[in-house]
């Protein structure tokens, strides 16, 4: 698995590339994923989402107050930014396998890293407050709707070239994986996980 690093130092995100793909499981996930991937999946990240969200607030008012966000806090959105990680690479036919549950499970096939902050700015927070939308959503998101559309497309060609050939192409993969890290360092700089402003790529 290659370490993407050289556009954010303080971001990993990667999801493996298979030599091989399983038609079987290719089936299997596009016919009856919605049943026994997504609904088991998406009930309890509902849950947990309302979790995260409580604790979202909490660590705003506290990086208000502090500068700091609360570590383990930290970690518990991280947690769930890598189970939601490991669904899509299943639902988007990525990669093989069943997605784990729990926030702490390990994926050998996903890589999800963001460097802890020691000190965040509180200004910035409520820069982020009040025109995030101008400054980061509505320029990166004006990308990430083309890019997404592009997605679709190559998720469909590479549908069946993994069931035609049993591969999916690298290039292609390499496309789809790298709008998701995008999306990934978006979120994570709308969520304060970092200061560091998210760039304009997908490496």
């Amino acid at each position: 698995m290659e370490d993407i690093t050289a556009t954010q130092p303080n971001f990993t995100f990667d999801i493996a590339h298979q030599p091989s793909y399983s038609r079987g499981q290719l089936l299997l996930r596009s016919f009856f994923g919605w049943l026994y991937i997504a609904i088991p999946h998406f009930f309890v990240l509902a849950f947990m989402g309302i979790a995260a969200a409580i604790l979202h607030f909490i660590a705003w008012w506290i990086v208000l107050f502090t500068g700091k966000y609360p570590k383990n806090f930290f970690e518990f959105q991280l947690s769930l930014m890598r189970w939601g990680t490991r669904l899509n690479a299943r639902l988007w036919n990525l990669t093989d396998g069943y997605p784990a549950f729990g926030t702490s499970a390990v994926d050998n096939q996903i890589v999800l890293d963001i460097a802890y902050p020691e000190k965040l700015s509180r200004g910035l927070l409520l820069v982020r407050l009040f025109l995030a939308g101008f400054y980061v959503g509505i320029p990166h998101g004006f990308c990430l709707i083309f890019r997404m559309i592009a997605c679709y497309f190559i998720m469909f060609i590479a549908w069946w070239a993994v069931l035609i050939t049993g591969k999916y192409p690298a290039g292609m993969h390499s496309f789809v994986v790298g709008t998701l890290r995008w999306m990934m360092r978006v979120t994570a700089y709308l969520y304060f996980m970092t200061d560091e402003y998210p760039p304009f790529s997908s490496k």
